[in-house]
């Protein structure tokens, strides 16, 4: 199991070098990974910044050596696959190898996309999603490694995350609500994308399952016990958010590092 922090791209009082700070402050602290949210504009605070995440990892990627750099997720309706491709494929590059790219449908309420909608609206936004997900695949594979997002619950993270390298799910459909995933959850969802894999002819095509996205819970062993869980269930990733606040809040929240399984599950 890989340890990762989940970054806010803006909000109040979060501009774009503290974002960078906080990058660099995790490989220092422990942390395996560092991927970023993509909003056009942030959907979170009074007068929100909005960082470009590319630009932010370009340069954590300049200040660490070890930590995986990414988004979770990018939403492919509002950006041009080859010009995403061509992103990726740069940090890719000036990361030493170190990126993963996060991508899925996006969230409809993300202000700045709505303002230039770059779909198509009088079709369903699905098959969009799969025409923009099977290009970009095509430029970026054996290149940059490619994780899907989606609600479980939903499915079609599933049936995406069988083209791709990887899933970066949450489980309810319902964005407003929130519910970790159970060892069974994990489970189901693995052999969901064996399913569409072996259909697929990729039954062999490593996977990884990066389970988690929220704030820390209350406790340790509380936070444990769903580190653990996603483990059992054969996760590859556990994500940890950290939420937009004063700088020394989500420094402190970064230093701390990740709490860890206690190994008893595989992955």
């Amino acid at each position: 199991m890989r340890y990762g922090l989940e970054l806010p791209c803006g909000g109040d009082d979060v501009p774009a070098d503290l974002l960078v700070e906080l990058g660099v402050e995790a490989e220092r602290a422990g942390w395996d990974g560092v991927f970023l949210e993509d909003y056009l504009e942030y959907y979170r605070g009074e007068d929100p910044s909005t960082s470009d995440p590319w630009l932010v990892l370009a340069l954590v990627a300049g200040r660490t050596q070890k930590v995986t750099l990414g988004t979770t997720v990018t939403g492919l309706l509002a950006r041009d696959p080859v010009g995403l491709a061509r992103g990726a494929m740069t940090l890719q590059a000036l990361s030493g190898g170190r990126v993963v790219l996060g991508v899925g449908a996006g969230d409809p309420g993300d202000r700045g996309a709505a303002l230039n909608p770059l779909w198509d609206t009088t079709r369903a936004r699905g098959p969009q999603v799969d025409e923009r997900l099977d290009l970009l695949l095509g430029r970026l594979s054996g290149r940059v490694p490619v994780w899907v997002g989606g609600s479980t619950e939903a499915g079609a993270a599933a049936r995406r995350a069988a083209r791709a390298d990887g899933v970066v799910p949450y489980k309810l459909a319902d964005t407003g609500r929130w519910s970790d995933h159970t060892t069974e959850d994990v489970l189901r969802l693995r052999e969901a994308v064996a399913r569409h894999r072996r259909e697929a002819g990729r039954a062999d095509a490593p996977l990884d399952v990066a389970i988690g996205g929220r704030r820390r819970l209350s406790s340790v062993e509380a936070e444990r016990a769903a580190v653990d869980a996603a483990a059992r269930g054969g996760a590859t990733w556990w994500l940890e958010f950290v939420h937009p606040g004063p700088a020394e809040e989500m420094l402190g929240a970064v230093r701390r590092g990740p709490v860890r399984a206690t190994g008893r599950g595989p992955g």
